[in-house]
């Protein structure tokens, strides 16, 4: 999009496709490398490894797999690491022109591979980054014999913008399916309090507003380049570690949004104030924000034992969701953490994805009815999870036959997704579509 028109909230900013692309080794079974659809595939009859969705995707996917074809047989049965095939990519295509590719964000500016940061003087000082360059050096070194590698300066600073510029490529549910440099919307810096959001459609970048704008100013858009369901301190050591800078957005300098996410329960039964916890150790003395009731010592110690716990078993089930955990953290819980807490979000955010998984629809309906009030404050309205949500609750009261609740569930879902996904985006058309015409949903609402 370009030119000085006023920006509405939904407006598609750039449509981008990758620079190079790899889909994630552990999906490559059950995604096309091509385009990343899922379905039934066909193997790559040289290699072994690679799968299509049929000839036509094999044919257009064959400039980028036919540098690496031959090297993947050979080097089997080991599987080469995502990062160092990557990488290999990355090479192949600078080596063949593609330090060349502009792609465009505006009609006369545009970015290519040299203008993407490197952090070659932090990567230089970070002991984890090198150890882990070296490793795929190593690698590189075997599957890339039949090409001479750049020297170790620009071998580094290769290394270095991939780090630092890759997207995750992720689906209309919001889970990773590989990764991508995309050139153009590498100019977008992140913020805590986004105004856009990156959404793909198969490799295709999307980047769409989230709000609306006198006219497209590429200084004021930014996403956000991770979850923001975190606390301050793990935001700026997670942009830290991962991208070597400190945000510096309202959310991140504001101490509010802080107390709430470490808050206690007021111990006035009649209260429904929340007691600011940062910090706090057992001699302290702590008062409810909204009627000023003082905590009793018994009850500090069960808020310090109650944290500990959960954060243990929070960092131990990473990305795994074990819903027998969390329901004992949750009862622990229980009388103690505040309801927007965020140790209490992140557990019933747990336990809701697991009871879909375990197919255990009443737990499904009572978690996600709690995590909805959590959502809505830490996401605020216009993210694509809370439209997820929305949808995932409607489907799941449309069960029950709660035609009324998975109604409104529905409609907040689609004024959400509409913005966030589009319309014509796979998500509509498998899910946003199908349960309007099973729940009688106008189709005209809000102009659609």
């Amino acid at each position: 999009m370009y030119g000085k028109e006023n920006v509405k909230k939904g407006t598609v900013l750039l449509r981008e496709q990758p620079f190079i692309y790899l889909l994630n080794s552990s999906l490559r079974t059950q995604h096309c490398d091509y385009c990343f659809k899922k379905g039934e595939l066909l193997k790559c009859s040289n290699c072994q490894y690679a799968y299509y969705c049929g000839k036509v995707c094999q044919k257009e996917g064959w400039l980028l797999h036919k540098g690496e074809c031959n090297s993947l047989r050979q080097i089997a049965p080991r599987i080469v690491p995502d990062a160092a095939r990557l990488m290999a990519r990355l090479i192949r295509k600078l080596n063949k022109g593609g330090d060349g590719v502009r792609a465009y964000y505006t009609r006369d500016r545009f970015r290519m591979f040299k203008d993407l940061m490197s952090h070659y003087a932090d990567l230089k000082s970070d002991e984890r980054r090198l150890e882990h360059f070296m490793s795929l050096c190593g690698v590189l070194n075997e599957f890339l014999k039949d090409i001479m590698l750049p020297n170790s300066v620009e071998l580094l600073g290769i290394y270095g913008r991939m780090c630092i510029n890759s997207f995750n490529i992720i689906d209309s549910e919001m889970k990773t399916l590989g990764t991508g440099i995309y050139l153009a919307a590498s100019i977008i810096d992140h913020s805590c309090e986004p105004t856009a959001v990156a959404i793909f459609n198969g490799i295709t970048l999307y980047i769409r507003s989230l709000c609306d704008m006198d006219f497209l100013d590429w200084n004021k858009v930014n996403i956000s380049y991770i979850d923001v369901l975190n606390t301050p301190k793990d935001r700026q050591d997670e942009l830290e570690k991962q991208y070597y800078f400190l945000c510096k957005c309202p959310r991140c300098i504001d101490d509010t949004e802080l107390e709430v996410m470490t808050a206690a329960v007021c111990q006035n039964t009649n209260c429904d104030g929340y007691v600011n916890m940062c910090n706090v150790s057992t001699k302290d003395v702590v008062r409810c924000k909204k009627c000023n009731t003082q905590l009793d010592e018994e009850f500090i110690n069960k808020y310090l034992e109650v944290t500990e716990m959960n954060e243990m078993h929070i960092r131990s089930m990473n990305n795994l969701n074990y819903l027998d955990v969390c329901k004992i953290c949750l009862e622990k819980s229980k009388g103690i953490l505040y309801k927007l807490n965020i140790q209490h979000v992140k557990l019933l955010d747990s336990s809701f994805e697991c009871s879909i998984d375990l197919q255990q629809w009443e737990n499904a309906k009572i978690y996600g009815t709690q995590l909805l009030e959590g959502y809505l404050f830490y996401y605020k309205d216009y993210h694509p999870l809370v439209g997820l949500l929305y949808m995932k609750l409607s489907k799941v009261y449309n069960l029950f036959a709660e035609e009324k609740e998975a109604k409104k569930y529905l409609i907040n879902a689609f004024n959400i997704l509409k913005i966030t996904h589009g319309v014509d985006s796979l998500i509509f058309r498998r899910e946003i579509k199908p349960l309007m015409e099973q729940l009688s949903v106008e189709r005209t609402m809000n102009g659609y």
